[in-house]
């Protein structure tokens, strides 16, 4: 049996990766509220999101209402969480 306690060829259950998406600019409060699952910080002339998704669709749409919105994306960076 393995150390983890799992079957042989089981699965283990997906974890979120925490996201920080930068984009150029400064968002208002009315552009925040389009990312309610994020936390946003102005650095220098840009703004970092940042937080916990799911999932890759859930990024995706991250990414899909910044652009629908004329955002421009810098930067998607993954970080595992601990």
């Amino acid at each position: 049996m393995p150390i983890n306690g799992e079957a042989p060829g089981a699965r283990s259950p997906r974890r979120p990766w925490r996201y920080e998406i930068s984009v150029r600019g400064h968002l208002g409060e009315t552009m925040r509220l389009a990312f309610p699952a994020l936390r946003a910080e102005t650095r220098g002339a840009d703004t970092v999101l940042t937080g916990e998704l799911p999932d890759t669709s859930a990024l995706y749409g991250v990414l899909a209402e910044i652009e629908s919105l004329g955002l421009e994306l810098i930067e998607v960076r993954r970080l595992q969480l601990p």
